[in-house]
């Protein structure tokens, strides 16, 4: 097959076009009315006052009073994906934060950003560390429990805890957290991202079974447009009979069609070119022969291994992938069905491990207390005999002194 798509590279890359190219992107992309974003009570609930959802396409909270959050669902119907980009929690929107998680049914967060860079907060810290491992939000009704944590070079990897305590449900969520990529500009190579991708979807979070993954970084446009549209390009180019036909151009302006300026900078868009080509190379060994790109670290097909096994279970009927533009929620959320034990039909009720959390802490600090007891026990062992040992010396010398003495009078008897 001739990739179409590696000479466009070549060729864009070799003139220098990406300038131009990325210009012209943003003079095709529709705009669309995003008034609610910009009412009084809105203004500060938005992170950067140029970054609104488009009101077609905005998450609406439903057990809210007000329903504005700063996030827009992306759906594109032939990838059968659907994502919530969103920008970076403030502090006074951590709670409506983990409120639309809970309605959208999300499986993963997927944060693209550091909470400091460059010396400014990008983002609230909203989920607990592992010294505190719990955080409560009150105005919404949660508590986020952190289950584990695994820390690679460049990501991390979280298992949360959301629960309702209006409810009493919980449930796991997990965090993908990558942490080198900085602001305005692109991972060191497509190599590491593609690695942080491709755990993403092993963990099987962005299937249809589930509700929309929410992606964010800071404002929720570049670093998390590049996400959404080089995970894209790689699930059409796997689903197409000619791969070779996936226009990464059309794709990124799809999705610009639910939220503004996805993808920020040229050198962005660059690396997404990049990304989908070596992750093709990865996916489609046998349909794709590429050339290395120049003067970049590129992934070795050794490096990774993608989860493209079974099919996914069928879409949840709540999952629909039609136009949003039509009602702007084109899903319901279906909460998880109750059996007569009040456990979760599909794993074990939130209370039994809520309870074996508990007792594990419990046996834990058993444990530990009967430590420092068989510690204190020694310490007081080790005293009484400083104390008596001397005591005993005497005697014993003494003892010894006077059995000698009585062996020398009756020999001398």
């Amino acid at each position: 097959v001739e990739n179409t798509m590696e000479q466009e590279f070549e060729e864009i890359d070799s003139s220098g076009g990406w300038h131009n190219l990325y210009n012209e992107i943003r003079n095709q992309a529709s705009e669309y009315p995003y008034k609610v974003a910009k009412f009084p009570v809105n203004r500060n609930l938005n992170r950067y006052r140029d970054v609104s959802p488009y009101d077609h396409s905005r998450v609406k909270l439903e057990s809210s009073e007000n329903d504005y959050i700063n996030a827009s669902l992306i759906m594109m119907e032939e990838a059968q994906r659907a994502y919530i980009l969103s920008q970076g929690p403030l502090r006074n929107t951590c709670g409506h934060f983990w409120l639309m998680i809970w309605e959208q049914c999300t499986k993963a967060v997927i944060m693209l950003n550091r909470i400091i860079e460059k010396g400014t907060e990008k983002c609230a810290q909203y989920w607990p560390t592992p010294k505190d491992r719990e955080m409560p939000f009150p105005d919404t009704g949660f508590v986020v429990h952190l289950i584990s944590e695994e820390v690679q070079s460049c990501y991390t990897i979280r298992v949360l805890e959301l629960q309702n305590t209006k409810t009493g449900e919980s449930r796991e969520i997990y965090h993908f957290h990558y942490t080198s990529w900085p602001d305005f500009g692109v991972p060191e190579s497509p190599g590491s991202f593609l690695d942080f991708l491709f755990r993403v979807r092993q963990s099987g979070s962005l299937g249809p079974q589930h509700g929309p993954s929410v992606v964010h970084c800071s404002a929720g446009i570049g670093r998390s447009g590049t996400f959404a549209l080089v995970d894209t390009c790689l699930v059409l180019m796997d689903k197409r009979q000619d791969p070779s036909s996936v226009d990464i151009q059309k794709v990124l302006l799809d999705m610009r069609e639910y939220r503004m300026g996805l993808i920020q900078t040229a050198d962005q868009l660059r690396f997404s070119y990049m990304a989908v080509i070596e992750g093709a190379k990865i996916i489609l060994p046998n349909t794709f022969t590429l050339v290395s790109i120049s003067k970049e670290k590129l992934i070795s097909t050794n490096d990774l291994e993608p989860d493209f096994s079974p099919p996914p279970p069928p879409p949840r009927p709540h999952h629909t992938f039609k136009d949003s533009k039509s009602n702007g929620q084109p899903r319901t959320c279906v909460e998880p069905q109750k059996n007569q034990r009040g456990s979760d039909t599909e794993g074990e009720p939130a209370s039994l491990r809520k309870r074996q959390r508990e007792e594990r802490i419990a046996g834990t600090a058993q444990k530990i207390q009967q430590m420092k007891q068989r510690l204190t026990d020694s310490e007081k062992k080790k005293e009484s005999w400083a104390y008596w040992r001397p005591i005993l010396l005497n005697v014993g010398a003494g003892a010894a002194v006077a059995l000698g003495l009585l062996v020398c009078w009756i020999y001398s008897q």
